[in-house]
């Protein structure tokens, strides 16, 4: 489970990274203002799971 759960997790954080550079992105080139705010929203939505797996693991380790 434990090397398992730490993929998860590296997946979780990269697609935070990754939405959070889109979003700074469309920001950045004067996109759509709706589009940025979605997209920082789904941005947090995405780090408080990826928050929740590593304090999963850090429970089921120490």
């Amino acid at each position: 489970m434990n090397g398992f759960l730490n993929i998860i997790i590296t997946i979780s954080v990269l697609i935070v990274a990754v939405i959070l550079i889109i979003g700074l992105t469309n920001m950045l080139k004067s996109g759509s203002a709706n589009r940025s705010q979605k997209l920082m929203r789904l941005r947090i939505i995405s780090q408080f799971i990826a928050i929740i797996l590593i304090m999963i693991f850090f429970y089921f380790n120490y």
